[in-house]
């Protein structure tokens, strides 16, 4: 196989919620396979900044709260002024609240819908604007088992991230003939921020153990090749796809 089909120098990527764990893999993956990175974040990610420098690989940094879609145009703005286009969107920021369903708040529900989905929506909605104009380019969507599961105690996270598969079909559905392809990756247990209380519960993380047929968590480095598939040439006629990187877990 042709491996210049991966090779993604002088394109342009974006990737939210890139300061730690799996946007940070993802971030670095990218900018090895030849990209620009525009690094999104709600503060400095400066590991990330010298982990790309560290290789070679040029990124930029731009600091906003995904909480609200007011950054939204800002940083896809900034993208364009800093690299020259907007080519790969990756859309990862996200966060979690933890509560029985009898007791879930209206804030603990409002707050995860308006970063796993609201914000989600609205970047890919002017990146889609710019790719569109431009002949296209790739949006990827981070979705999570809890796209194919229920879970447990994550009630406005399962939610968001059911809807986010959906969406992901739902947006390919309108802008494939426009030349952007929507796909989405959804990550098994993965060792990261958002899992921290999960693997200090040893019951819990367990039992997740004895599931998973890798027998392990995953890194955050795990999600790489598959985030450089979904941004390459060689996924042209890939759309509305959720990619499962589980170590086997959706398999059991």
């Amino acid at each position: 196989m042709n491996s210049k089909l991966f090779d993604l120098s002088g394109k342009t990527a974006i990737v939210t919620g890139a300061n730690t764990g799996i946007g940070q893999g993802i971030a670095v993956a990218l900018a090895g396979a030849g990209a620009n990175v525009a690094l999104v974040a709600r503060r400095q990610p400066d590991e990330t900044v010298a982990m790309i420098n560290d290789m070679g690989g040029k990124s930029a940094v731009i600091v906003a709260d995904l909480s609200t879609i007011d950054p939204c145009e800002r940083v896809i703005s900034y993208a364009q002024a800093e690299f020259g286009g907007v080519d790969i969107l990756v859309n990862n920021a996200g966060i979690i609240r933890r509560n029985d369903a009898l007791d879930f708040t209206e804030d603990d529900w409002d707050s995860v819908m308006d970063v796993n989905l609201k914000s989600l929506f609205f970047l890919s909605q002017a990146a889609a604007r710019v790719m569109a104009e431009n002949g296209g380019g790739k949006i990827i969507n981070i979705a999570s088992m809890l796209t194919f599961q229920g879970g447990i105690r994550v009630a406005s996270y399962t939610a968001s991230k059911s809807g986010v598969g959906g969406l992901t079909k739902l947006l390919a559905n309108e802008w494939a003939a426009k030349g952007i392809n929507v796909n989405a990756i959804a990550p098994g247990y993965i060792a990261t921020n958002n899992t921290a209380a999960l693997q200090a519960d040893e019951k819990r993380n367990s039992e997740i153990l004895g599931r998973i047929p890798a027998g392990r968590w995953g890194d955050p480095s795990d999600l790489g090749g598959a985030a450089v598939f979904l941004s390459s040439d060689a996924a042209n006629y890939v759309h509305g796809h959720i990619l499962a990187v589980d170590g086997g877990w959706l398999a059991r």
